[in-house]
């Protein structure tokens, strides 16, 4: 994602991350950033204080925080205005009501109430034993360890996720379930820390979407793919219409809706990706200008 820029020397600004991070918390960055303040003691221009790829990853690190919380205290979690609550309306779209009984029965009550994606991509994943699967923002775990599962004891499935609050309650998770061929890692899907060519198969479940940099995401799917890999995700994707409003609404971002590319921006980052088979099927409507889609490609050989 892109980095808040610097004010004077591309050095150590208060607009830094770093300087961010001790002059103040997130909530009050727009305060801390006003223009009245001078450079070297936390003032930046309002632009450079928006930088948007920041902006977006913290409050989502901040929603999905609130949902682990809220998944970890027994109660529901959804990808949707509140995080921290799941409405009938939105388990329509969302969460592990779109998984089947069999998957929803083998799994811990606290990770299914943190399912936050919009479809089950370990059901169109097509995987098998041994394999070495990479999941995309793991969140509370589910699709890992059901990978987990499927890949067999020979076999072995990362979660990956930013949000330490979503990674105690995956790897809580795992404990209750007794699967050991599962590992949780932290860190960012623009920025993975495993090596080239390592990964059988991707997946993720509406997570792709939330980022400002998806072509970047795409190229880190590429590089730790073994050649011939296969990605098989569910995410959200836009309708070629969808408005500005919508697009610029912050709290749909983290929500899942407004950070969608189009059918046709997603075939197009793929294949500049090195990805071909592109296919990318909607299944429902999650929102009046979105739908879910499965996404599967391969990379190429």
């Amino acid at each position: 994602m892109a980095e808040l820029e610097t004010v004077a020397d591309q050095t150590e600004s208060c607009c830094s991350a770093a300087a961010q991070e001790s002059c103040c918390t997130p909530e009050e960055k727009g305060e801390c950033c006003r223009p009245e303040h001078e450079a070297g003691s936390c003032g930046c221009s309002p632009a450079e204080a928006e930088a948007p790829g920041e902006d977006v990853r913290e409050r989502v690190r901040q929603r999905y925080a609130a949902a682990a919380k809220t998944a970890g205290e027994g109660s529901g979690a959804c990808c949707g205005s509140d995080a921290a609550v799941i409405t009938g309306e939105q388990r329509q779209a969302f969460g592990a009501g779109l998984y089947g009984d069999g998957d929803r029965d083998a799994l811990p009550d606290a990770a299914k109430l943190a399912s936050l994606g919009c479809g089950n991509p370990t059901a169109v994943a097509d995987l098998h034993e041994g394999e070495t699967v990479l999941d995309l923002g793991s969140g509370g775990g589910i699709d890992v360890l059901l990978s987990a599962r499927r890949v067999g004891p020979t076999g072995a499935a990362y979660g990956l996720d930013m949000t330490d609050e979503m990674l105690d309650l995956a790897r809580a998770n795992q404990r209750e379930a007794g699967v050991g061929n599962a590992k949780f890692l932290k860190g960012t899907i623009e920025n993975v820390p495993l090596p080239d060519d390592s990964i059988d198969v991707i997946i993720s479940n509406c997570v792709i979407n939330l980022s400002s940099d998806k072509r970047q995401v795409l190229r880190e799917a590429a590089r730790v793919l073994r050649p011939g890999g296969r990605f098989a995700v569910s995410d959200v994707v836009a309708d070629e219409g969808m408005d500005d409003e919508t697009r610029r609404d912050m709290e749909l971002w983290t929500g899942c809706i407004a950070g969608a590319l189009t059918r046709a921006e997603f075939a197009a980052e793929l294949e500049a990706a090195g990805f071909e088979s592109i296919e990318i099927v909607a299944t429902h409507r999650v929102h009046e200008q979105a739908s879910s889609a499965v996404i599967r490609a391969r990379l190429a050989a």
